[in-house]
């Protein structure tokens, strides 16, 4: 099935998996457009997520409304001072946030959500990429969007893991051959700079990063029968939570008209 002249009452009737890329505080885009597939009635049945990607994958998983969606980026503190540490490698303790998670997801596990869930995580010992469907849920999803030198490792089953746009920012391994339609959500995209935008090495450092998360995922961005990239959030820090509200604005304006276009009634 192509992205072009689709079908809805087909759409509807084909199974849909949904990719959510990883991106900080820009991934409320995915919010966005999951906003904007139930006013066009259309629901994923496998959702794959790599760092916040993987946390808005869950909660929609989960059955959680739009709305307890932002809440629990609004309410989750990124940064509390009583969750600072010296005794791990990153600046925050990442198994604080737990009981956060438990509030959201009593029951702990893959086998409770309403949907297929996979989550991708880097096993910094390995040097390896590893997926999670299964058994405890709260300890991947830590994992995966544990972004270094922020937030502490999360040890699962002896090792230790980090985020999973480390390795892969776009997980659609464990969707693409599962289901019928394809859609992605990338909010890790990079555009044109000035030179006055790349003035020092924080800066620098970003970029290249970015580049390097862009170009190792090409290839499977274009795999996808419908694909959403996010050009306005570039502007949106990955960690400035001023910028909730307006990724997600972004995400469901751009995720109508995208819809919109590629969707007909015939």
């Amino acid at each position: 099935m192509k992205s072009t002249d689709l079908n809805i009452e087909l759409l509807k009737s084909s199974s849909i998996g949904l990719v959510l890329s990883g991106g900080g505080v820009r991934g409320m885009a995915h919010i966005g457009l999951i906003k904007a597939m139930e006013e066009y009635e259309l629901s994923a049945d496998v959702v794959s997520g790599s760092s916040v990607g993987a946390l808005v994958g869950a909660l929609y998983a989960n059955g959680n409304s739009v709305d307890e969606m932002l809440a629990f980026f609004k309410e989750t503190p990124l940064f509390k001072y009583n969750f600072l540490t010296i005794l791990k490698p990153g600046f925050i303790d990442t198994d604080r946030y737990f009981d956060i998670f438990r509030g959201y997801f009593s029951e702990n596990s893959f086998e409770s959500l309403q949907k297929k869930l996979h989550v991708v995580a880097t096993n910094l010992q390995q040097g390896e990429q590893t997926f999670f469907s299964n058994g405890e849920l709260i300890g991947p999803l830590l994992a995966s969007a544990a972004l270094p030198p922020v937030f502490s490792p999360v040890e699962l089953n002896g090792q230790l893991y980090a985020d999973g746009g480390i390795m892969n920012n776009f997980p659609s391994e464990p969707v693409r051959e599962k289901v019928d339609f394809l859609i992605g959500s990338n909010v890790s995209t990079v555009g044109g700079l000035e030179k006055s935008d790349l003035k020092n090495s924080w800066q620098i450092t970003g970029r290249v990063t970015g580049l390097m998360i862009y170009a190792n995922n090409q290839k499977k961005l274009k795999t996808c029968n419908l694909l959403l990239e996010f050009r306005e959030l570039e502007k949106i820090g990955v960690l400035d939570r001023k910028g909730i509200e307006k990724a997600y604005q972004i995400g469901y304006d751009y995720g109508m008209r995208k819809l919109g276009e590629s969707i007909t009634d015939k």
